[in-house]
């Protein structure tokens, strides 16, 4: 938008072309397109709201209304979106907030192995994943050996499918959700071994589609979470290689919306402040996997020193349509601030100001965030510690 502006190009050619024909789909794009633009016209520099979204965030730690009980099964996902939030605008936490944390994360697992999403559940993945994490963030012993890592192991492998894929929980749904959860959280706990994954590698790859990106399973559509987990996933399998990288790279960049400057997960679809990582996300890893590629190395060094989406514009819509007043961000004008979509608006942000090690941003920017580790989305520093803590080198 302010590219086209600085270039005295009308930025509404950019706006959504209907074609003469209105539908559910284009009424609601053009809808959100004239509340984004309100926002986009402004002209000073966008500014993180800091201290807002801190207290937004230490409000949830202290406790939640009955309004969240829709949530009860999501405690460990509650927990590290919030203290991952803090941990990339580099707040620390209070003795008591920490030890808070590690309490309700050591009441949710099981002794069978992994975490529940909320007391009296069983085992799921998905909140495993989000427990592990939330340990790495805390960054101490007693987080870490809190993991029952044996347990965990003989969980894993009985939610290991023969042909490589993962199930939720115990006769559970099958999807690439379960293999990133999985494989992340092996990673991180230093229990990854090649009887995990055997196979994992090749039912990843049948997920991809004909349009570049990712399906939750063979057969189904790409879309930018499963995009993001599949090919995380492989990343850390080291098994990148077998992707069809072009066509990702391809699938994921048109993702980004011309006039919003975010990305929509799903080709027709809105824009959405979490896909700020679920597919500004894709970029780092896809880059590091492009670079290391004799093919694609050369024409990768003819680029500018970014990643292969508009980072500008990904910034602007974080900053300008996404930031609450009131604290917390949310996922396009209109809606309420959440805690999930503060974490992945911030953490798409963190991903864009940082080409590989180094920042793009000026020192003492106020905008600047943590660099995150893009496999597991924790900052980077918490990963190698935690890796460190169960691997020595």
């Amino acid at each position: 938008f302010k590219m086209a502006r600085a270039l005295g190009i009308d930025p509404l050619v950019l706006a959504f072309v209907t074609d003469g024909l209105k539908t559910h789909t284009s009424e609601e794009q053009i809808a959100v397109e004239e509340s984004v633009l309100s926002y986009l016209q402004q002209t000073a520099r966008p500014t993180l709201l800091r201290t807002t979204h801190e207290k937004f965030l230490r409000r949830g730690l202290e406790g939640l209304s009955s309004g969240y009980q829709h949530l009860d099964a999501s405690h460990p996902w509650l927990i590290y979106w919030t203290i991952h939030s803090l941990d990339l605008m580099g707040v620390e936490l209070t003795p008591k907030e920490k030890q808070s944390c590690i309490d309700t994360l050591r009441q949710l697992q099981c002794p069978t192995g992994g975490f529940a999403g909320g007391h009296g559940q069983i085992a799921h993945l998905a909140p495993t994943y989000a427990a592990v994490n939330a340990l790495a963030v805390l960054a101490c012993p007693e987080a870490y050996t809190l993991i029952d890592r044996k347990a965990l192991y003989g969980w894993l492998l009985r939610l290991r499918q023969p042909d490589g894929s993962f199930v939720m929980h115990e006769d559970g749904e099958v999807d690439a959700r379960g293999c990133y959860c999985a494989i992340s959280a092996a990673t991180l706990c230093g229990i990854l071994t090649d009887e995990l994954v055997a196979g994992t590698a090749d039912w990843l790859t049948s997920c991809q589609t004909y349009e570049g990106g990712f399906g939750a399973m063979p057969g189904c559509e790409a879309h930018g979470g499963y995009s993001f987990c599949a090919f995380a996933a492989l990343v850390a399998l080291q098994q990148d290689t077998r992707v069809r990288k072009t066509d990702l790279l391809h699938w994921a960049a048109m993702r980004q919306m011309r006039l919003e400057g975010g990305f929509q997960g799903r080709t027709n679809k809105l824009v959405d402040g979490c896909y700020s990582f679920w597919m500004g996300g894709i970029f780092p890893l896809l880059h590091r996997s492009l670079a290391a590629d004799e093919h694609t190395r050369v024409q990768l060094q003819t680029l500018s020193m970014r990643w292969l989406f508009h980072t500008d514009a990904l910034r602007d819509y974080v900053l300008l349509c996404c930031q609450s007043p009131h604290g917390g961000l949310l996922d396009k004008p209109t809606k309420k601030p959440d805690f999930y979509h503060t974490c992945y608006c911030l953490s798409g942000l963190a991903s864009a100001q940082f080409f590989f090690e180094e920042s793009t941003l000026s020192a003492g920017d106020l905008n600047v965030l943590k660099r995150i580790d893009p496999v597991h989305n924790v900052a980077a520093e918490k990963v190698v510690s935690m890796k460190r803590f169960f691997v020595p080198s």
